[in-house]
């Protein structure tokens, strides 16, 4: 684990043995258990040496420095809170003495970050170009979208998506990405191809910024995709919403050098996110006059400074300004209206945003969340649920799932898969909880979902309505059905999730307990040993009268995996009834029983599925924190801190007073501390939390 007072030590010198007494005086006293219990319980295995488990040492820790890693800390917290120490084996701390821990090392974290408000630095990045598309076409007011983007797996159709309406349709008419060529035919700039797709962050996002980095190379693309675009034969009056107020030709008698600085001061704050400075003005002012002078036309000049300036790294680039303070410190207004478009709508801010930061009144918290409602009901809207579910749900795996055609004919039919209809159930269902402002323990239980005619016949007992059927491709038409049967419902039971998270021959327990450990806990288990041999998809031979559990066991004899196993084998196996396509079974074709049964957290013993969305239903809270940590995350392009999680706390805490609704959880996001602050620390972040 990384530890930051290291660093902090071979930094600052003074940073040594001896504690900040500022620091240590203002947070509150861990008990004098804490020392027994680390030796009594935990250093027999985190001691100081070549190996400590999890490369977790212990042996120096106690209440005069277990604050001095924040870090190190939490993750005390964590392995705590979530009983995954001490390990299954050993004796059980007894209940009283984990919460009288958990109350004080809390109480030490949420008194350290007081005292030092400090949170990672949101690092500079480039857009993806999922931002840059949307950042184009905003700027210019393109009636079309710049290139194709194969990464919206959910396409609109007629219209469906009215944030406004507050409700979603009965029935809608959507498109999927595995459709193939036919689901690209959308107005879109000929001549103009997209830069590549950029990578997802290692359990997080494409927005992340170490991984938006600006190569040479990319930034000569980025001149060329800018000239591209301003040149491209759809570039024209009709299609481009500015051209009458930037490109066209004033009138004869028009001051020429007014008008064109006036049109460049507007075009480039609104491009730069900021009020552009006079140098910069004269410099862009002067290459339009330059051009003009060289007989360019007044449209061809203003296209080619146009084009420079979707080239600029102040437009690529998302950025704080410089400073160096000692604690966090408040974005500026106009930091703040890039921080919350991005979020919601994926682009730049828009003219509204821009002048509330002008007059200096967009941090005001009442005139902050008057934007956030106006921003949740707009149809831009629809960029953040083109981007955050399906990426939070690490649906784009399903895209190379191909189960066994032998074994399961019925997933595909001509020359397409279920999986291009299953993937956007819970893509749907994501969008309308967040529309009709629905609590978000409907993604994990909810009573509705939208399927369509073959979704619904793929489903088989599962289906909320047997008796339809069809497999038909091009009318994909969902309807939005009743949930009966809390077998199926929400996202962690549906068909997508069950068959990405499988095998070609077989269901895959231990993926899917690492996914559920990820999405829903936000707590991804560790990379498995590079030795560990892979478990066939068939049985061996003299195995073929095991269950996948007994075949499974022997993965929990190692003492390096035993700890991940404790936490996912029972989250995996609780959803074992599903098959490698999402049906149910009770059996499996050697005819043994299907044996789901565990404990989630070692205190809530399920039986069956729905005991299981029960016992994660019971832990509400601890799901509303981890998609705190999701969307804040998303939100800041960076991983999160132990500093970040005493906000998350609190916004866990107002979501869960106003009954869990969505809205509220983002309008928290927006108006949390890390989100309305910046900081320059010389630590690092955990890419755990």
């Amino acid at each position: 684990m990384f530890c930051a007072w290291t660093v902090l030590q071979s930094i600052h010198p003074a940073f040594g043995s001896e504690p900040d007494r500022t620091a240590s005086d203002a947070v509150a006293k861990t008990p004098a258990s804490l020392e027994s219990v680390l030796q009594d319980r935990c250093v027999k295995c985190h001691s100081e040496g070549e190996d400590p488990a999890g490369d977790v040492a212990l042996t120096e820790v106690d209440s005069g420095n277990v604050a001095g890693d924040l870090d190190r800390l939490q993750s005390l917290i964590d392995v705590l809170d979530l009983e995954e120490m001490p390990p299954e084996d050993e004796p059980e701390l007894s209940a009283e003495t984990r919460q009288e821990l958990l109350a004080e090392l809390r109480a030490t974290l949420h008194a350290a970050v007081a005292v030092n408000r400090q949170y990672p630095r949101t690092p500079i990045r480039r857009m993806n170009r999922f931002q840059y598309n949307n950042a184009v076409m905003d700027l210019f007011e393109l009636k079309s979208i710049v290139f194709t983007l194969p990464e919206r797996m959910l396409r609109e159709h007629r219209g469906y998506f009215q944030p406004a309406s507050g409700k979603m349709p009965d029935e809608v008419f959507v498109g999927s990405r595995p459709l193939g060529k036919s689901q690209m035919i959308e107005p879109r700039l000929a001549g103009v191809a997209a830069f590549p797709q950029d990578l997802r962050a290692e359990h997080g996002y494409d927005n992340q910024a170490d991984h938006l980095s600006l190569s040479p190379l990319l930034m000569e693309s980025f001149l060329k995709l800018g000239q591209s675009i301003t040149e491209s034969p759809d570039f024209k009056p009709k299609n481009v919403g500015i051209w009458k107020s930037f490109f066209a030709a004033p009138a004869p008698e028009t001051d020429l050098e007014m008008e064109v600085r006036t049109r460049l001061k507007q075009f480039l704050t609104r491009a730069f996110r900021r009020p552009v400075e006079d140098a910069q003005l004269d410099r862009y002012y002067q290459f339009v006059q330059q051009s003009l002078e060289d007989g360019f036309a007044f449209p061809v000049a203003m296209k080619s400074v146009a084009a420079a300036t979707i080239s600029s790294p102040r437009f690529l680039y998302l950025y704080d300004t410089s400073g160096q303070p000692e604690t966090a410190m408040p974005v500026d207004d106009y930091e703040l209206a890039s921080r919350l478009s991005f979020f919601l709508w994926g682009s730049i801010p828009d003219q509204t945003l821009l002048d509330l930061a002008a007059d200096g009144r967009l941090r005001q918290p009442e005139v902050l969340t008057q934007q956030f409602e106006r921003m949740i009901r707009d149809r831009k809207l629809k960029r953040f649920c083109d981007s955050f579910p399906s990426q939070w749900l690490q649906l784009e795996r399903i895209i190379s799932s191909v189960p066994n055609p032998d074994e399961f004919p019925q997933f595909y039919f001509l020359k397409y898969r279920d999986s291009m209809h299953m993937m956007l159930e819970p893509l749907l269902l994501f969008e309308t909880v967040l529309i009709e402002n629905q609590p978000i323990t409907q993604l994990i239980d909810s009573d509705f979902t939208y399927r369509s005619d073959l979704l619904e016949n793929a489903y088989g007992e599962l289906a909320t309505d047997p008796k339809r059927n069809g497999g038909a491709v091009q009318a994909i038409r969902f309807r939005r059905l009743p949930i009966a049967d809390r077998r199926t419902g929400g996202v962690i039971t549906n068909a997508a999730v069950m068959t990405m998270t499988s095998g070609p021959e077989r269901t895959q327990p231990i993926t899917r307990g690492a996914w559920l450990a990820g999405v829903v806990f936000n707590n991804p288990p560790e990379p498995p040993p590079a030795d560990v041999p892979a478990l066939g998809e068939k049985p061996a031979e003299g195995e073929e009268h095991l269950t996948l559990r007994e075949r499974l066991s022997m993965h929990r004899k190692r003492s390096d995996c035993k700890g991940c196993h404790e936490q996912i084998d029972p989250l995996g196996f609780a959803l074992e009834n599903f098959n490698p396509v999402g049906a149910w079974r009770d059996t499996y074709d050697n005819g043994r029983d299907v044996d789901m049964a565990g404990t989630l957290l070692r205190k809530h013993r399920f039986e069956n599925v729905i005991e299981f969305k029960d016992a994660l239903l019971s832990e509400k809270d601890r799901f509303a924190q981890a998609l705190a940590g999701h969307l804040l995350s998303f939100a800041l392009a960076r991983p999160l801190s132990a500093a970040d999680r005493v906000s998350l706390e609190e916004i866990t805490a107002a979501v869960s007073a106003d009954e869990y609704k969505m809205h509220t959880l983002l309008r928290q996001i927006v108006l949390s501390e890390p989100f309305q602050t910046k900081s320059f620390p010389q630590v690092a972040s955990n890419p755990r939390l």
